[in-house]
């Protein structure tokens, strides 16, 4: 019996095998890691359901045209130190005692805040803020206290600000 050494090593410490086995192995080891970082920080920008979100479309219009009819604007602004909101608003019509002030983050839909602002005075309405926003956020303002009634409001105002430059903004109707 002529056997060398390396023949009477057991498969896992054969040279052979990791020179054809290991760059195999690590790549399924860094596919498994992509997969897993690619599911749990995917954006949340796309939407599931194309045709639902292209109906509430000509609803959001429709509440556009109305705040345009009505002359609704809305001035809000942000203090950082109070972390308060405060909203003065400019109407004609009777205002309700409490409105819904959504800030929609761009990107992660986890970081997205509504805000239920109560009347203090006629066409002025002010709110606490659990975090202060940073950097940009889309704004709308319905006349709504429950989130899920966002898109069956009366009307919406909406804008946007960069919480970097500014803490004001003007909230308007997108349609002229």
């Amino acid at each position: 019996m002529n056997q060398t050494a390396e023949h009477l090593l057991p498969w896992y410490r054969q040279v052979w095998f990791w020179m054809v086995f290991g760059p195999l192995i690590f790549i399924i080891v860094l596919c498994a890691f992509t997969v897993t970082m690619a599911f749990h920080y995917s954006d949340d920008v796309v939407t599931d359901n194309y045709y639902k979100e292209g109906l509430a479309i000509n609803q959001t219009l429709q509440q556009d045209e109305r705040a345009l009819a009505l002359g609704l604007t809305a001035n809000i602004k942000f203090d950082s130190t109070t972390h308060e909101v405060m909203v003065s608003i400019k109407s004609a019509t009777n205002l309700p005692q409490q409105l819904l002030l959504f800030l929609d983050h761009p990107v992660k839909k986890t970081k997205d805040q509504h805000i239920v602002l109560q009347e203090i005075a006629t066409g002025e309405y002010r709110a606490e803020l659990t975090t202060l926003p940073e950097f940009s956020w889309y704004l709308a303002l319905v006349p709504e206290a429950d989130a899920s009634k966002r898109k069956q409001a009366e009307w919406l105002l909406s804008g946007d600000i960069d919480f970097s430059k500014t803490a004001e903004a003007l909230l308007q109707p997108r349609v002229k």
